[in-house]
Order: C-alpha cells, then sequence, then structure tokens
C-alpha cells in the first residue's frame, strides 16, 4: 500500500511536466527514508534535469538508503544530461520502485539492469498503468513511430459540422472553448486541412492559456490551395507552420510551393497522400501529440488509415438541419463501441472522449 501511496505522489509530480518535456517523457521522483519523503523531483522540460537527479539533489546525503520512487525506469544512455542511474548508485540509494519500464530502446530494461548490477533492489511496475497512460505519447512514439492523434469536433446534435458546405459555423460556447484551448496548451501539434484553412481562416494558436514549448501547426494540404496570406502566417512566433503535401504536388504547383515558403512555411513533400508517413515525419519536429481539428475529409483519411487514438466530441444541444454538413457520415464509427467513454458538460456543451486503441 505504502508503495502505490509514493508511487501516486510521484505520478502527481511527474504531471506537473504535462506540455513541457516533450520529445521526453513525463517523469516524477519520490525519495523515501525511514517512512518520510526526503527528496521530490520532476522532469520540468527537454534538457532540463531529470526527475531522479531533482530529487537526489534535494535529499542530500539523506538519499543514502533510501527508496526511490520513479514513474519510469531510469536512463541508462547520455542525452543532453548524463545517466540517472549513475547519480543514482553513487548517491547510495537501496532500493528502486519503477512505475513502469522505458520503451526507448536507449534504455528498454537496461536501467534495471544496470541498477541491479550494482547491488540495488529494483520493483517494476507499481502502478503501471497509470504510468503508461500518463505517458500514453511518449509510448505512442516509441512503440509505433508516429505521434498520438486526436481527433477533435464539434457537432450538434444531428451530427452536423456546419450549416452547409462552405459555410464557417460557430457551435461551441464558451466553455467548451475555453476547454479546447486548453488542451492546446498541452498537445505539441494541431492538424488541419486546406479547406479548413479556406473557409475558416484560423490562428491555430492557444489564446488564454500559458504555453511552455512553441506549437506546431500541420497543414494537410495535398493540392497546394493554402493561401500565402492564411492568418496562421502571421503566428510563426508561436510555433512553426508545416505544410504536409506530396512530391507530386510540388511538382504541379512550384509558384504555390515557393510562396508558402516565403510567407515561412516549412514544406514536408511525401512521396504519396499517406497519413501514417507524414505523421511519422513530424516526429523532426518534436512532436509526441497531435490534435486533429478538422476538416471532415482529413479526419476521414486519418480515420480510414488506423491511426486514431483518442476521439474529442463536443456535443453542441443546435441542430443544423438536412442542409448541414455531416461529420464521417460514410464513416462506420461508433463512439459507444469504443472503449475509455468518458462524459462532461461544459456549460450547455457536452464533451464525449473515447478510446480507439490504448498503450497499456
Amino acid at each position: 500500500m505504502n508503495d502505490e501511496k509514493w508511487m501516486l505522489e510521484a505520478l502527481s509530480l511527474a504531471a506537473k511536466g504535462q506540455g513541457a518535456t516533450s520529445p521526453n517523457p513525463m517523469v516524477g521522483a519520490v525519495l523515501v527514508s525511514q517512512g518520510r519523503v526526503v527528496g521530490r523531483g520532476f522532469h520540468a522540460r527537454a534538457g532540463a534535469a531529470h526527475a531522479e537527479v531533482v530529487a537526489i539533489e534535494e535529499a542530500g546525503s539523506a538519499a543514502s538508503g533510501a527508496t526511490l520512487y520513479c514513474t519510469l525506469e531510469p536512463c541508462c544512455h547520455r542525452g543532453r544530461t548524463g545517466p540517472c542511474v549513475d547519480r543514482i548508485v553513487a548517491a547510495g540509494v537501496t532500493v528502486v520502485t519503477i512505475g513502469t519500464e522505458d520503451p526507448d530502446s536507449r534504455v528498454d530494461g537496461g536501467g534495471v539492469q544496470y541498477l541491479r548490477e550494482h547491488g540495488i533492489a529494483v520493483r517494476v511496475g507499481v502502478c503501471k498503468t497509470e504510468a503508461r497512460r500518463l505517458n500514453e505519447a511518449f509510448f505512442t512514439v516509441k512503440r509505433l513511430g508516429r505521434p498520438f492523434v486526436t481527433l477533435k469536433v464539434a457537432v450538434s446534435l444531428d451530427g452536423r459540422i456546419t450549416a452547409g458546405p462552405g459555410q464557417q459555423t460557430f457551435l461551441t460556447q464558451p466553455a467548451a472553448l475555453k476547454h479546447a484551448h486548453s488542451v492546446r496548451a498541452e498537445v505539441d501539434a494541431i492538424g488541419v486541412g486546406s479547406n479548413t484553412v479556406m473557409v475558416d481562416d484560423p490562428l491555430l494558436t492557444a489564446r488564454g492559456v500559458k504555453r511552455h514549448r512553441p506549437l506546431v501547426r500541420v497543414l494537410f494540404d495535398t493540392r497546394m490551395r493554402t493561401p500565402s496570406t492564411a492568418r496562421v502566417f502571421s503566428t510563426l512566433e508561436s510555433g512553426p507552420v508545416v505544410v504536409m503535401t506530396t512530391d507530386a504536388s510540388i511538382e504541379r504547383w512550384p509558384d504555390r510551393a515557393a510562396a508558402l515558403r516565403q510567407a515561412g512555411a516549412c514544406i514536408e513533400p511525401l512521396p504519396g497522400r499517406d497519413p501514417a508517413a507524414a505523421l511519422s515525419r513530424l516526429l523532426a519536429y518534436d512532436v509526441n501529440s497531435l490534435l486533429v481539428e478538422g476538416g471532415t475529409e482529413l479526419h476521414r483519411a486519418v480515420w480510414e488509415a488506423g491511426v486514431t487514438d483518442r476521439i474529442r466530441l463536443y456535443i453542441v444541444p443546435v441542430r443544423l438541419g438536412p442542409t448541414g454538413v455531416p461529420w464521417l457520415p460514410s464513416t462506420r464509427l461508433s463512439i459507444a463501441a469504443l472503449g475509455g467513454g468518458r462524459l462532461s458538460y461544459l456549460g450547455q456543451d457536452l464533451l464525449v472522449e473515447a478510446d480507439v486503441q490504448r498503450i497499456d
């Protein structure tokens, strides 16, 4: 029971790094000696000290003989910082309790092995499910080679997303809008299709909230329709704007590609229209999580490619009628059949979140 207590505290610490640590995972650590916490730490951002090191430094000499509770297997390789296992051994920690193994191929059990070889008792799997869910995006990147993908959409009671083709339609109320921007503050990237850019001309920024890292904006545009005057290019200080297109499109419309580059876009040409390949390309931008906000064509492509991890629906208590544009009308998608469904009200709007696939 005490193991779970201390691990839950470590998980709570780890969550403080939400939105700041990519491409690294969120990690928390608690050092306990004789039933008392002597050191706490969490990984605050990529390049900063790791959670274990922060906790050890806070504990000082009290780390000797203590038990370390760490949400993720300590690293045993040198990246921007040195191996955590060396610091743990040098501090005289006698027991290390780990939430879950690190799926990074540079670790992947190596940290556990190193600690045991140096006489430290290691327990693995305390609050394992919670530890993996906390870092679902990181696990998705390491296991599947792509970011964790959430489809986000606002729909009317009759399943429509706009009042008509090409019509800008505002559905969600202030509480739901506030929630949507809080999500934008935590994800690494937002993705939209070219039709959304042309109709809504969105800024694609996180407003009214604080972000810790640049927000990558991804425009999926195989027809090179994005205008170089789009408002998103006025927000480059918030993060890069990446245009996912194809080699054939650039060859066909070189002037459009040149205009987008001049506007500040990063052009990513792909061999074909493959959502999975586009997602993998985003890893070069340190994107662990992607929020796909629309429109319908992009949602359908991502869903049919089998690369959707979560669906987030904002259901608004209005009806748009038969002239409205339906969301994924020809797709066999049942929210009720998906796992991990969660319901909550945001003012008058209903938020429905459902998991399509899980890493745990």
